[in-house]
C-alpha cells in the first residue's frame, strides 16, 4: 500500500484528551514543565500564580491553558471560587441580621425579675429582640407580677413572657405563679437563686458560686465571700463575663427562647 492513500495524519480523527482545569488552591503542589520548577502555590500578583519551591524561592507564572503538571499530568491552572462568607452569629447564637433596622415595637413584652436580668438578656439575645421587636422591661420582683398583669392587659396580640428566678417546687415563687391563669401570659424560669448564678462560673474566673448562709442576702454574701466588694461592683464583674449564650447553664438559654418564641409566634383565631 502506498501510505498516501491514508491522507496526512491517520490519527487525525482521533479527539484530544481534554486538560483537566484545577483550583490551584494554596498549597497546591505544581511544575512550570518549560522551566522545571515546581513548587506549592502561595498566593496570586496581578493575575498570575506564584510558586514556591522547597528552598523557599517565589517564582511566579502566568495561568495559561495546560500550562503546569500536577502530579506529572497536564492541567489548566484556574483560580478558587470566592468561598462562601459564613454566617455571622450573634451572641444567642442565631444568624445576625445585617443592615438590621429595629421594627417597631410589639404590643407584647418580656418582664424579668429585676434590672441585672434584664441586662444580662439584652447582653445575649438583644440582637434576636430588636429583629423581633420585643421589649424587655423589669419588674422589680414577682410579689407584683399578679397585679401588673391586670394592669396590663393580655390578648392574643399582647402576650406577655414573664423570666422568674428560682422557679422550684416549694418556694414563694413557684406559689405565686401558679396562681396565674391567663392563656396569654407563659412564664418560665430557672432554679438558680439569682440570675448571678445562671452564668457559668468559669465565665466569671471562679471554680464555683459560693454557698451562701441562710438569712444573709444573697448577692451580698457572694460579694463577700470573692472579695468583689459591693453588689454592683459584683455585677460588673459578673456582666463583663458574659460574650454569648455558652456562658450561661443551659436552664436559663430555654427559659428566654421559650418566651421569645411564645410572645412571637402569630395569634390564632
Amino acid at each position: 500500500m502506498r501510505s498516501h492513500e491514508y491522507g496526512r495524519d491517520v490519527l487525525s480523527g482521533r479527539k484530544r484528551k481534554a486538560v483537566p482545569e484545577v483550583a490551584a488552591e494554596v498549597g497546591l503542589v505544581a511544575e512550570d514543565p518549560a522551566s522545571g520548577f515546581c513548587g506549592a502555590v502561595v498566593r496570586f500578583e496581578h493575575g498570575q500564580v506564584v510558586l514556591e519551591d522547597r528552598q523557599g524561592r517565589h517564582r511566579l507564572f502566568p495561568l495559561r491553558p495546560a500550562g503546569f503538571l500536577v502530579d506529572g499530568q497536564p492541567v489548566t491552572l484556574v483560580r478558587p471560587a470566592p468561598a462562601a462568607a459564613k454566617p455571622v452569629r450573634t451572641a444567642s447564637g442565631s444568624v445576625k441580621v445585617e443592615g438590621l433596622r429595629a421594627r417597631t415595637a410589639r404590643d407584647s413584652r418580656i418582664w424579668v425579675e429585676g434590672l441585672h436580668d434584664a441586662e444580662l438578656v439584652e447582653r445575649v439575645w438583644g440582637h434576636d429582640l430588636r429583629v423581633e421587636g420585643v421589649v424587655v422591661e423589669p419588674l422589680d420582683g414577682v410579689d407584683v407580677l399578679a397585679d401588673r398583669i391586670a394592669e396590663f392587659g393580655t390578648g392574643p396580640q399582647r402576650r406577655l413572657g414573664v423570666l422568674v428566678d428560682h422557679l422550684v417546687e416549694g418556694s414563694k415563687e413557684s406559689r405565686l405563679v401558679s396562681a396565674i391563669r391567663d392563656d396569654h401570659v407563659l412564664v418560665t424560669g430557672h432554679p438558680f437563686v439569682d440570675v448571678w448564678q445562671a452564668v457559668k462560673p468559669a465565665s466569671v474566673g471562679i471554680a464555683a458560686w459560693p454557698v451562701v448562709p441562710r438569712g444573709v442576702p444573697w448577692k451580698e454574701g457572694v460579694c463577700a465571700a470573692l472579695g468583689w466588694g459591693e453588689p454592683w461592683e459584683g455585677w460588673r464583674r459578673v456582666l463583663a463575663g458574659v460574650s454569648g449564650f455558652r456562658d450561661l447553664e443551659t436552664p436559663l438559654i430555654g427559659a428566654v427562647e421559650r418566651l421569645i418564641d411564645f410572645v412571637t409566634e402569630p395569634a390564632l383565631g
